[in-house]
């Protein structure tokens, strides 16, 4: 009984210490038009992570997501007037903040690599 107890307290503490990035998280974004919010949506299952960026033109999916301790990454494509463009992103999560930065494929885009600060969705 008393190695069931703990294979439960490990399995719990596992699964406490894989989900603290699961959720809704926002950050306010300097755009063309004023302070946007991006909302980010994330679920992982061990070191996988999926969900969605919405920046405000609507949902996309993340693919390659992974989380790997407190580091997260993940691939957005989106589909514009020039084609397909390919953000990687990667970043650091710590407790309600999750810092990422986000790098064009190709180098593409305004002004280079885009820092992120979201907040952990209230």
């Amino acid at each position: 009984m008393k190695h069931g107890y703990l294979l439960l307290c490990l399995l719990g503490a596992a699964a406490c210490i894989a989900a603290p990035v699961d959720g809704k998280w926002t950050a306010e974004v300097q755009g063309r038009q004023g302070t946007q919010t991006q909302t980010l949506t994330l679920k992982s299952n061990g070191s996988t992570l999926t969900g969605s960026l919405d920046t405000g033109r609507g949902a996309t999916d993340i693919t390659e997501g992974k989380i790997d301790g407190s580091t997260v990454s993940f691939k957005v494509t989106r589909n514009g007037q020039k084609g397909a463009n390919t953000t990687d992103y990667t970043g650091t999560l710590s407790g309600d903040e999750l810092k990422l930065t986000g790098t064009r494929e190709g180098g593409g885009g305004r002004g280079g690599p885009q820092s992120l600060d979201f907040k952990r969705a209230k």
